[in-house]
């Protein structure tokens, strides 16, 4: 080979390498980098962490806000009895954290997205038509009742979680009749994420499921904090009950921040982020729902869909987020290279993403970016 033809080959590979050794990711803790000060960072922690009385439970309440720029800490505040040790409730941030731990099955070529639910868990056998990515977009077409603590009599959720349904969780979702054709509609469901959970058992086997969790994700990335509920049955509630620090779940975001990549492991495969990161085919926003994200695979994307508004205006377009009852979220911005976690307990539905997303930009990136 020419040496002519060999120099461009040596200069773009040591560029590859300079790069990525450029690349900061956290060891046992994270690298701090600058903080930012100043009147936006202010505006910033108005809007999060405002005064205000817990008596009554009204308002935002942030109880963490955790941000990692470029791989490195250059915010964190906490409030209240949370901590930067401890492990707070993530609610239905547990659906994406299920996703990135079926991410990894995924690669290791356990199951593929077309494949039956039944083939997995044979409690499903009475929905044959039921496929694992109707789960991942939350469209089995089961008639589940996503309603909270403010309509219990009615609601699917509340007898999984406390009542009649939480012995086994998978079980008392799959009992549930269809009401619409799997894959053509979108319904949120908790149910449907714990019947993924019960499918990741048939997948990985019994043996290593109890400890499955840490070994595929969280032991990969260095994360130590991590507690996740079962049910009586031994089914990880994937639906609502893990528990990360702050800065732990900022590790998950920057694993999705850069594609799946961890260092220089691919920990899960490039077309299982993008799968989690594509809108669900079938979605119809709900114009009287404005602000609501997008449906991708167990994500909530910030996309912009033909004939509807984009859900978080004032955000880039390739934002995306794990989202939780009462204000929980990881946000993932790549354009920014940006991850926050935000804790909370917001109760009165006054919290918008998109105004603590603007000033989160306007806080800690040169810019705001549209």
């Amino acid at each position: 080979m020419p040496i002519s033809f060999l120099r461009p080959l040596a200069a773009a590979l040591g560029l590859l390498a300079s790069l990525a050794q450029a690349e900061t990711w956290p060891a046992a803790d994270w690298q701090r980098g600058v903080a930012p000060s100043g009147p936006a960072v202010q505006a910033f922690e108005h809007y999060a962490f405002p005064q205000r009385d817990d008596a009554e439970r009204k308002g935002v309440r942030s109880d963490a806000v955790v941000v990692i720029r470029d791989g490195e800490l250059i915010y964190e505040r906490y409030a209240g009895p949370t901590r930067a040790e401890t492990p707070h409730l993530t609610w239905s941030v547990s659906k994406s954290l299920l996703a990135s731990v079926l991410g990894v099955a995924y690669g290791e070529g356990r199951f593929k997205l077309d494949d039956d639910v039944a083939r997995y868990y044979p409690a499903f056998a009475g929905h044959p038509d039921v496929h694992l990515d109707h789960l991942l977009h939350w469209a089995s077409g089961l008639a589940w009742e996503e309603d909270y603590e403010y309509a219990p009599l009615k609601s699917s959720v509340v007898a999984m979680l406390y009542t009649r349904g939480r012995g086994d969780m998978a079980a008392f979702a799959a009992e549930h009749p269809l009401d619409a054709v799997p894959g053509k509609r979108f319904r949120y469901s908790s149910g449907d994420t714990n019947v993924l959970s019960a499918a990741l058992r048939g997948m990985v086997g019994e043996q290593a499921y109890a400890d499955y969790p840490w070994t595929a994700l969280f032991e990969p990335l260095g994360i130590h904090s991590a507690v996740w509920e079962t049910d009586a049955a031994g089914t990880y509630v994937g639906s609502s009950y893990s528990y990360l620090t702050a800065r732990d779940l900022a590790r998950v975001g920057l694993l999705m921040q850069r594609g799946g990549r961890w260092g220089e492991r691919q920990l899960l495969p490039a077309d299982w982020v993008a799968f989690n990161r594509r809108p669900f085919a079938d979605y119809r926003p709900d114009p009287d729902k404005p602000g609501d994200a997008v449906p991708g695979g167990h994500w909530w994307l910030n996309a912009q869909l033909e004939g509807a508004a984009q859900p978080w205006p004032d955000a880039p377009e390739d934002a995306f987020a794990a989202l939780g009852h009462w204000g929980q979220a990881l946000y993932v911005l790549p354009s920014q290279n940006l991850v926050i976690v935000r804790y909370a307990d917001d109760r009165d539905g006054s919290y918008r993403h998109n105004e603590f997303l603007k000033r989160a930009l306007a806080a800690f990136t040169s810019e705001v970016q549209p």
